[in-house]
């Protein structure tokens, strides 16, 4: 079975779940606030439209979900105040993988509505909020039929594990890894690249169906400032993670052929690879692209939050019962490395905008 399949955040509210792990994710929401809201009032500077379009791209679940479109309602509502125009009729579609808890956010909903109509005045005849569950990795919406897209924390994620296989023997290329290390052969950094270009450009391709023309886009995702995509900044928690695995292998709790076969569907691009991208699809100008510096979140908070968004995964590959054991192995090491180190990672945040 592909892990990408079966890749979604830990649900429920538990305490591995993504909704009691989630405040970096949150954190970059916040950030992305000012540049969001510019967009959406640029959304409405040349067209105010009767009826408004927004999608929410792996929007997940628990307390971040209704967040970003909480803000662009905002805005709106403001923008429209402040020019004497109606208030247009908002179209929410809040959009992840068929394996998403869809159903913790519709319990949320009437209360998001309660504040909507309390707040704003705001009823759900002036507001429709619904799921869409799929891939963003192709089309999702019709036509020309949204004004705004949100992602955040979600286009790192691919949408197939690279293919890292000697093609002549067909035996893995990047053994006691599950993730670019700095011992991975040239050919399996080629062949991360190489899966993000497709699945970025098929993306940006499927929007640019899907938006009016100067539809604005805002996109945040894990990335790196480094040239090179095995510096630390971007592999040091699959790498850690990957030294927990072997541990057990070589207490024979796990085979190392199973470590061998895993590769983590993520891939953590630089500034210049997202804009090579953007560039050559051709659909969309870039108003902005920041690089923006997190520190570990201390050393149990950080391994909460890998084993929220990475648990699935690791579990259908791995096996379930062995999962304790690994995250407390992951802790231990990701504790000693943050007590030696300035432990960070990047996001990217880019804004853009569809070309007429």
């Amino acid at each position: 079975m592909e892990v990408v399949q079966v890749l979604h955040m830990n649900k429920g509210e538990g305490e591995t779940s993504y909704a009691k792990n989630s405040v970096v994710q949150k954190k970059i929401i916040s950030i992305e606030t000012s540049i969001i809201k510019e967009a959406v009032q640029k959304c409405l500077e040349k067209n105010f439209p009767d009826s408004m379009g927004i999608a929410d791209l792996g929007c997940s679940t628990g307390p971040n979900s209704l967040m970003v479109i909480s803000d662009v309602i905002d805005t709106i509502y403001a923008t429209s105040n402040q020019k004497e125009i109606p208030l247009p009729e908002i179209r929410v579609s809040l959009n992840d993988l068929p394996g998403n808890d869809f159903n913790s956010i519709f319990i949320s909903l009437p209360e998001f509505y309660n504040q909507l109509k309390k707040e704003k005045n705001i009823g759900q005849e002036g507001c429709f909020i619904s799921g869409v569950a799929g891939s963003f990795y192709g089309r999702l919406f019709p036509k020309k039929s949204l004004h705004f897209v949100h992602s955040s924390s979600s286009l790192h994620w691919l949408s197939q594990v690279p293919r890292v296989l000697d093609s002549n023997i067909l035996k893995p290329l990047n053994k006691g890894k599950i993730y670019i290390s700095k011992s991975s052969p040239r050919s399996v950094l080629d062949a991360y690249l190489s899966q993000f270009k497709r699945d970025f450009t098929l993306f940006l391709k499927s929007r640019s169906e899907e938006m009016v023309v100067d539809g604005h886009m805002v996109l945040s995702f894990i990335g790196r400032v480094s040239a090179d995509p095995a510096s630390g900044e971007s592999c040091m928690q699959w790498e850690l993670l990957a030294q927990a695995l072997m541990s057990m292998a070589l207490e024979g709790i796990i085979e190392e052929e199973k470590i061998d076969s895993f590769n983590a569907p993520s891939y953590a691009p630089s500034a210049q690879e997202v804009r090579s991208v953007v560039e050559e699809e051709g659909s969309f100008t870039i108003n902005c692209l920041e690089a923006i510096e997190i520190e570990w979140d201390g050393g149990q908070q950080a391994v909460k939050t890998i084993r929220a968004v990475a648990e699935s995964m690791l579990e259908v590959h791995f096996g379930k019962e062995i999962m304790d054991e690994l995250f407390k192995r992951y802790a231990e090491l990701v504790g000693d490395y943050i007590s030696k180190t300035r432990a960070k990672f990047f996001y990217l945040v880019i804004s853009l905008t569809k070309k007429g």
